[in-house]
C-alpha cells in the first residue's frame, strides 16, 4: 500500500472541502446569519490538515494503482462526511453529532434521507451546504478534483473507476483528466440549464440553486417541509424532466455533442429505462387514477414520483405511501432497480439488471444445448467473463449488506415494512421509504446505533459497495 500517495491525495480532498465551504459562507454574509462563523473554524482545521499532507507526503511512486485507487475514494468519502458534518453541528442548529453525521452523509451520498422534522428551521447557509453536499456527491469530488488539477500525473482512471457507479466505466478522451474535465462540463451545464428553466417559473434564486442542486445530484433534500409540493405544476415538470435526464449515463451526452445518434439509439440500456419509466406510470396511472381529481393531475404527480424514484432524488409532490399496495410495491422495485450506470443515479443499475438477465438466459441455454458457446452482448458489444463475474460479486455483497443492516436496525421494532424500505433507500440512495420514513416522514426516531449503520450503508451504496469493503480487509493495507 502506498500510504503516502493515498494521504496526499486525501490531502487534495481537504483543501477542497474548505474552498467548497466558502460558498455558504457568502451565503451567510449575504443573508445576515450568524450560523456562517460555524464554517470558518473547519475551513481552517482542513488547510490545516490539508496543506501539510500536500506538502510533506512525496511518495516515490506517483502510479495509482487499483488498491490505493479504492482506499482513496473510501476514506475520502468517510472524511467528507465527518468533516462536513462539523458546521452543522457548530451552529448547534443539529445538536446530536450522530444526526450531523447522517444528514451530512445522506447528503454526500446524494441519499436525501434526513433526520430533521423541520427543514424550514434551518439558516439558509446551512440550507445551501447541506443542497450543495448533494451536487458535490453526485459526480464525485474526486472527478472534480481530477478534473482541475493532475492528480498523480493525471494518468490513471483508478480514482474515476472506484467512485463512479456502474459495472464497468471507460475512457471517453485518451486521458483521464479530459474524461473528467468532459463529465463535469456536462454536469455544470445540465445544472445551470435547469437553473434557468426554475428562475422562468419565477422560483427564487435560492430555491432554484438549491433544487438544482438536489436534483444534479439526484439526492433529494429539499428546502420546504412539504419537498417540492408547494411549487407551481410548471416547476414539478421542470424537475420532473431533469431528474429523468439526470439518470441518463452521461456519456449519452457526450455522443450527443460528437453527434453520434445512431449510438445513442443503439443503447440497450437507455431503451430499457424509459419502456421501465413509461410502463411504471402506466400501471400506477390504473391502479391510483380514482385518487385524484383529473387524469392531467394524475400523470403528472404519478410520473414525478416514477422519476423521483428510479434516478433515487427522492423529492416528493403527493405522499405516495397512501397509494394502494400494487403502486407501492411497484416503486419498490423501482428503488432496487435506480438509474443507468454512468450516471448520478443510486441503485443496482438497469446495465447490472441486464446483465444478469442475460447471463441467466445464457446458463438456461448452455443446459438445453451443452455445446453452445454463446456471448453476452449490451448495444451490441460483448461482456466480458471478468465483467459478468464482477456483477454475481456485487449482487452477493448487495445481500449481505442488506440483511445484516436490516437485522441490526431491527432491533429498534419499528415494524417490517419500515425497516425493510429504510435499508432500500439507504443502500440504493434514495430517501423516503415507506410507513415511518415515508415522503411525509424521516429517520429522526431511530436508535444512534441504526443511524450509524444506516450511514455506512449510504456511504456503501454510493461507491458501489467494494470500496468500503476492501478498506476493511487486513491484506489491503499489507505492502507490496
Amino acid at each position: 500500500m502506498n500510504k503516502k500517495l493515498v494521504l496526499k491525495l486525501n490531502g487534495y480532498i481537504l483543501l477542497f472541502d474548505a474552498i467548497a465551504m466558502i460558498l455558504p459562507v457568502l451565503v451567510a454574509v449575504y443573508y445576515r446569519e450568524k450560523a456562517g462563523f460555524a464554517f470558518l473554524p473547519v475551513i481552517v482545521l482542513c488547510v490545516a490538515l490539508g496543506l501539510p499532507l500536500i506538502l510533506s507526503m512525496k511518495p516515490k511512486n506517483k502510479q495509482l494503482f487499483a488498491r490505493e485507487g479504492i482506499v482513496t475514494v473510501a476514506v475520502a468519502w468517510v472524511m467528507m462526511s465527518l468533516v462536513g458534518s462539523l458546521p452543522f453541528f457548530l451552529s448547534k442548529e443539529i445538536p446530536s453529532f450522530i444526526d450531523c453525521f447522517f444528514e451530512t452523509t445522506s447528503g454526500f451520498t446524494t441519499t436525501g434521507a434526513t433526520i430533521l422534522t423541520n427543514v424550514e428551521a434551518l439558516s439558509k447557509c446551512l440550507l445551501f451546504w447541506r443542497s450543495f453536499t448533494h451536487w458535490i456527491g453526485g459526480m464525485g469530488v474526486l472527478m472534480f478534483v481530477m478534473a482541475i488539477a493532475p492528480m498523480a500525473g493525471g494518468t490513471n482512471m483508478q480514482l474515476i473507476r472506484a467512485e463512479s457507479p456502474g459495472p464497468k466505466v471507460e475512457k471517453l478522451l485518451p486521458k483521464a483528466n479530459m474524461t473528467a474535465k468532459a463529465l463535469y462540463g456536462i454536469y455544470i451545464g445540465l445544472t445551470v440549464l435547469e437553473i434557468v428553466f426554475l428562475l422562468a417559473g419565477k422560483m427564487p434564486l435560492f430555491d432554484a440553486v438549491t433544487t438544482a442542486f438536489g436534483t444534479a445530484g439526484t439526492g433529494g433534500f429539499g428546502i420546504k417541509n412539504d419537498s417540492l409540493a408547494g411549487y407551481s405544476a410548471y416547476i414539478q415538470s421542470v424537475v420532473t424532466a431533469f431528474m429523468l435526464l439526470f439518470s441518463v449515463n452521461f456519456n449519452i451526452y457526450f455522443l450527443i455533442v460528437a453527434r453520434k445518434f445512431s449510438a445513442v439509439w443503439k443503447n440497450e440500456e437507455l431503451r430499457v429505462f424509459f419502456f421501465v419509466v413509461i410502463a411504471s406510470v402506466a400501471l400506477i396511472a390504473l391502479n391510483t387514477f380514482r385518487l385524484f381529481d383529473n387524469i392531467g393531475g394524475a400523470v403528472h404527480h404519478i410520473l414525478f414520483a416514477v422519476a423521483s424514484i428510479i434516478s433515487t432524488s427522492g423529492f416528493a409532490t403527493v405522499d405516495f405511501n397512501v397509494w394502494p399496495d400494487f403502486s407501492k410495491t411497484i416503486l419498490v422495485v423501482l428503488m432496487f432497480v435506480g438509474a443507468c450506470a454512468g450516471s448520478t443515479g443510486g441503485g443496482i443499475k438497469l446495465s447490472r439488471i441486464l446483465i444478469m438477465f442475460k447471463s441467466l438466459k445464457r446458463e438456461f441455454s448452455s443446459l438445453i444445448h451443452p455445446r453452445s458457446v454463446q456471448t453476452i452482448r449490451i448495444s451490441g458489444k460483448k461482456i466480458d467473463d471478468e465483467t459478468v463475474k464482477r456483477v454475481s460479486s456485487y449482487m452477493i455483497c448487495y445481500v449481505l449488506i442488506f440483511f445484516t443492516s436490516l437485522l441490526i436496525i431491527s432491533l429498534d421494532n419499528f415494524g417490517f415494512e419500515t425497516n425493510f424500505t429504510a435499508v432500500v433507500s439507504t443502500i440504493n440512495n434514495i430517501g423516503p421509504g415507506l410507513a415511518q420514513v415515508g415522503p411525509a416522514g424521516n429517520f429522526s426516531n431511530f436508535s444512534d446505533l441504526s443511524k450509524i449503520v444506516f450511514s455506512v450503508v449510504m456511504i456503501c451504496g454510493r461507491l458501489e459497495l467494494f470500496p468500503i469493503m476492501i478498506l476493511l480487509l487486513p491484506q489491503t493495507w499489507k505492502k507490496y
